[in-house]
């Protein structure tokens, strides 16, 4: 008997995603996905599209979960700082202090993303940093695979991931900083606006410096409520410390395929969520409805 499949992350082209929203959202029942939950970054703007689409194509039984993915300051647990992101789900979006910072969010990674446009055809490379801006959504923030696929269709590269790996990615040349939320108070911003809070690929060290079960508990304390355990960027040995840090620390264990479309080579539905582990989290939210 095949169990319920849940994706609690993914992404659309209101971030950085290539699928809108509704997009998103077929793919999901195409993959026979019993609920996803819509995570872009920094952003609610593809909720609506979403739930429209659920109520359009949707099959009886199929939930969609409103969310985002925030990018956060984090100590590390070794005496540096590093982003984390947090899956933020079922929060209140009109919330104002919420709604605040997401609009410096995504106005700081436009400012990010357009500079290292501008550095890039400066130096001869073949973009137009203002026909990349424009073909943005008007509440989207914005990101480097943006500028990405401009150099895959410029020819420039041969894919996002190279694109990365030469220019774009942390320790590559047109690589910028941005000021990101403090993640103590973005916990706590979630929790005020009624929603709820997941760290997402802690032990990804295949993306860079991550941070130590210290950092995961002292988190907890400050009302984190669950950990993404299965994800593609996870092996298993860090999914089976991940697994016996959630059980210690009384966590939800979640999972997602971080799915965006074109951009990754990772199809929706190929991590999942237990069921149980979504109705804990449903628990805690009285921001938002699921939809479905």
């Amino acid at each position: 008997m095949v169990g319920v499949r849940i994706d609690m992350h993914v992404h659309s082209s209101e971030s950085d995603g290539t699928d809108t929203p509704a997009g998103a959202v077929r793919a999901a029942l195409d993959a026979g996905l019993d609920a996803m939950a819509l995570t872009d970054h920094d952003t609610s703007a593809g909720w609506a599209e979403a739930e429209q689409a659920v109520r359009d194509h949707g099959r009886p039984g199929f939930r969609l979960v409103p969310g985002a993915e925030l990018s956060c300051e984090s100590s590390d647990g070794r005496g540096g700082t590093v982003t984390v992101h947090l899956l933020a789900y079922l929060f209140d979006p009109d919330s104002p202090a919420l709604r605040e910072e997401q609009l410096r969010l995504r106005a700081e990674r436009r400012g990010r993303l357009e500079q290292m446009a501008r550095r890039m055809a400066e130096d001869g490379f073949p973009v137009d940093p203002e026909a990349l801006m424009a073909g943005l959504p008007p509440d989207s923030p914005g990101g480097r695979p943006h500028l990405a696929r401009a150099l895959v269709e410029a020819g420039t590269v041969g894919s996002v991931t190279e694109a990365f790996d030469r220019y774009l990615g942390t320790h590559a040349p047109y690589y910028m900083p941005r000021a990101d939320t403090p993640v103590h108070r973005a916990v706590r911003m979630i929790a005020e606006a009624g929603g709820t809070t997941v760290l997402a690929h802690p032990f990804a060290v295949s993306r860079g410096q991550t941070v130590t079960a210290e950092v995961i508990s002292e988190l907890a304390g400050h009302g984190l409520r669950g950990v993404e355990i299965d994800h593609p960027d996870h092996d298993e040995e860090a999914r089976q410390r991940l697994r016996e840090l959630a059980a210690e620390l009384g966590l939800v264990p979640t999972g997602g395929s971080d799915y965006h479309g074109t951009n990754k080579n990772i199809p929706i539905g190929s991590e999942h969520t237990p069921e149980e582990s979504l109705a804990r989290l449903l628990d805690d939210c009285t921001g938002s409805k699921i939809i479905g």
